[in-house]
Order: C-alpha cells, then structure tokens, then sequence
C-alpha cells in the first residue's frame, strides 16, 4: 500500500525512553524495516514512560543522543510528539495521533518479546491493533501463546507472512527473528556509573555524548 500524497507508504514505529539508544535498538530497528519494506522508521523518545521508572539523562541529552545514533540511515527518523506532549506517554495515544496523520498507511509497531507479553496491561491495550500493526522482534526458543488474552488476539490476527502488512493498514500481527545482541541501556548506565567505558555498545558519537555530559556518573533522574 503505498501513499497517494506524496509522503511514506508505510512506517515502522519504534517507541521507548532511549536511555541511551544503543546497538540493539538500531540493528533491530534495521532488520525489521528491510523485512517488511517499510519506507521509514520512526524512533519516538518517551517523555513519561507509564510502566517504568523516569529516564536517567535529561530530555534534551537523550534527544540529541538518538539524533545522532540514527543520524547515518536516511530512513530513520526521530519523531518528537510524545516529549511535546503532557501526562505519561502512552502508546495508544500516539498511534492515534500518527494514525490522524496518516489515515489509510500501514503503520508497524515495533515490540520486543517482554513488552509483547505485557501488552495487556497497556492503557487501552485493546485498540492497539486497530490503529497500527503489531511486530514482534522475538528471541531463540520462544513459542506462540495458546491461552489467555494474547493468545486470543494471536489467534485471529496473526499474520503468515510479511507481505500481510502492506494489504491493510492495521489489524495483523507478525513474529519474526531479529539478531539477539544482548544490550540493555540499564547495563550500559551501570557500566558508566561504575567508570567503563561504553564504547562498542553504542553508536561513537553517542559514545561521546554521555562521557561528555556526565548524564549517566550519578543515579539522578531527569525528566
């Protein structure tokens, strides 16, 4: 399904407080966009995450950190609406607003496997797939729930191949392998907090922006 209006025929969104953005973001991010020929990748920074605790690095720092980290691949982009917006950043929220935006697209959520399995506890988790897709970026040795809430919604919604995304704009769900690099961005704060140095977890540049700004030498947090 391509655009009619001049703009991206299909977009990949991938939330998440960026605390920093490392590696792992960006190589998943990477690999999804090219399996579904998507025409774009939006990274959208977390103001108030709902479900976890308040970011580390001040807004602006990690802004400027995920600027850069993408700053290499011309189909990536940062979109800034939840930081302009008030109250906790929740994704339904924002998918409404793209979904405003780009009425007749396919949108793709991108989801790591834990935040696939917490989906039912989202703020109306519910309506996810009626603005967007779901895709889920899944590890060696996992399995399809059968039961409960996500196995219902796997259940008449999942999607057989790719492709399924382009036909429609929202509404189908898809599980595909990602290269696993075992990086988290909580690691990566301990390791500066404890005077490491992070290089060849994250992007150099952004390598340079939290040695040089400190962000990350005390347990401070920053809104």
């Amino acid at each position: 399904m391509r655009s009619t209006a001049g703009g991206p025929g299909s977009i990949g969104i991938l939330g998440g407080t960026f605390d920093p953005v490392h590696f792992g973001h960006l190589r998943s991010a990477f690999e999804l966009m090219v399996r579904l020929s998507l025409d774009e990748v939006r990274f959208i920074p977390c103001r108030i995450p709902p479900h976890r605790d308040l970011p580390v690095a001040p807004l602006p720092v990690r802004l400027t950190m995920l600027q850069n980290a993408i700053a290499a691949c011309r189909r990536f982009r940062v979109d800034e609406r939840e930081l302009d917006r008030d109250g906790p950043s929740y994704t339904v929220t924002t998918l409404a607003s793209l979904r405003a935006e780009y009425p007749a697209i396919p949108l793709c959520l991108f989801l790591g496997m834990d935040a696939f399995e917490n989906l039912p506890g989202w703020h109306r988790w519910r309506e996810v797939l009626g603005l967007s897709h779901i895709v889920v970026a899944h590890r060696p040795g996992w399995s399809v729930p059968r039961q409960g809430e996500l196995g219902e919604l796997l259940a008449g919604n999942l999607a057989s191949h790719a492709g399924e995304l382009q036909e429609s704009p929202a509404g189908r769900i898809f599980i595909h392998p990602v290269t696993q690099l075992e990086i988290a961005s909580t690691r990566i704060r301990q390791r500066v907090r404890n005077g490491e140095d992070p290089c060849f977890l994250v992007p150099q540049g952004v390598r340079n922006i939290i040695l040089e700004s400190g962000c990350y030498r005390s347990a401070s947090r920053n809104s």
